[in-house]
């Protein structure tokens, strides 16, 4: 029974739909947008909340929603508001923040030398208005293949640690330790 139920109710819509809608503006609809649609013709049929949510299949905020909507002379909108959560960050703020990590902040007039999440969170607040958390930063820099972290400091403190006489792991040969290994303890220390 729920099946020709249905059936009758795409029929129904179908029909309606042919009636108000010309037939461009129905291609390529995905499951919400037709679920606004719905709620939108429901109530101008004049069923009730509970009526929709049960033919819908929707909770009652986004029938109470989009009833709302479809009440207004706003009703034609149900196809221009995004789904989901709205995006802030744009191309342009990509390009911008991918800009910025490989500068150095002195050259924006900041007093330090390394940019920070924070920093650039803030900056670029100021400079195009978008607003996101520094860790969100971190999370696009990461994606982009970027830091925070100066990489030319990083290799110039290896370079010095080095060029001290330190000798790194890698600089050993294999064959020496296991010798040195085998030796009494005050070779090693000569060694």
């Amino acid at each position: 029974m729920v099946n020709k139920l249905e059936s009758l109710r795409v029929k129904e819509l179908t029909a309606l739909l042919a009636k108000i809608l010309p037939e461009s503006s129905l291609v390529n609809l995905d499951n919400t947008h037709l679920r606004r649609l719905e709620i939108t013709i429901r109530t101008h049929m004049g069923q009730s909340q509970a009526e929709i949510c049960a033919a819908v299949g929707c909770s009652k905020d986004t029938a109470r929603y989009w009833m709302a909507i479809a009440q207004t002379e706003k009703a034609s909108s149900w196809q221009e508001h995004s789904v989901g959560r709205p995006k802030t960050v744009n191309d342009q703020y990509l390009n911008r923040l991918k800009e910025l990590v490989t500068s150095n902040p002195k050259d924006y007039g900041y007093a330090f030398e390394r940019w920070t999440a924070r920093w650039l969170s803030q900056h670029l607040a100021e400079e195009l208005g978008i607003e996101i958390s520094p860790r969100h930063v971190n999370r696009l820099l990461k994606q982009m293949g970027l830091s925070t972290r100066n990489q030319k400091q990083v290799r110039e403190k290896q370079e010095l640690t080095n060029s001290r006489g330190a000798i790194a792991i890698e600089d050993l040969n294999p064959a020496d330790l296991s010798q040195l290994k085998n030796s009494p303890w005050w070779l090693q220390n000569k060694a």
